[in-house]
């Protein structure tokens, strides 16, 4: 009978163990991925690493890299469904984080660091997200992040193409 009862307690630590992995995070990625050392812009989940760049089957492009005061550009991830994303803006100059994103459907911004991200776990089959330019600035910007097809398969450091 102990026997017993040890392997269903360890059972049930098991199935609370593995909900809790499957489930981190569903809102979004935290803020603190924005500063890891490192690893900027990658998600901490355990062993999993971060496939090539060259394939992700998505399409993450931008209405446009350049901007002016108070200018809005939109970025889209589209392509394979895909469970989540985490995208910064940056200026093309200097690398720093630079806008702010509009809160969107489904979205959660970190405004620390000029980053959207998911905002529930369902899948999604296209995103569009609206970066607010700086009020008094022009310049060039680009699109840098995660998207995510599942907690352990994600591709990151992509940078959205600008459509033309």
């Amino acid at each position: 009978m102990a026997f017993a009862t040890r392997n269903l307690g360890f059972g049930v630590l098991v199935v609370a163990s593995l909900t809790l992995l499957a489930d981190c995070f569903p809102d979004g990625a935290p803020v603190d991925v924005c500063v890891k050392p490192n690893k900027t812009n990658e998600p901490n989940h355990g062993s999993a690493v971060s496939q090539p760049t060259n394939t992700s089957p998505y399409t993450f492009a931008a209405s446009s890299s350049e901007y002016g005061p108070n200018s809005q550009i939109s970025v889209t991830i589209s392509g394979s469904p895909f469970k989540g994303f985490f995208i910064q803006a940056r200026d093309q100059e200097t690398n720093s984080w630079i806008g702010s994103w509009a809160q969107t459907d489904n979205t959660n911004t970190h405004p620390e660091c000029s980053a959207v991200t998911h905002a529930d776990p369902e899948v999604k089959q296209q995103a569009t997200l609206i970066w607010n330019a700086p009020p008094n600035a022009h310049g060039r910007v680009y699109f840098t992040g995660t998207i995510l097809k599942e907690y352990a398969t994600y591709w990151s450091h992509l940078v959205a193409t600008v459509n033309h």
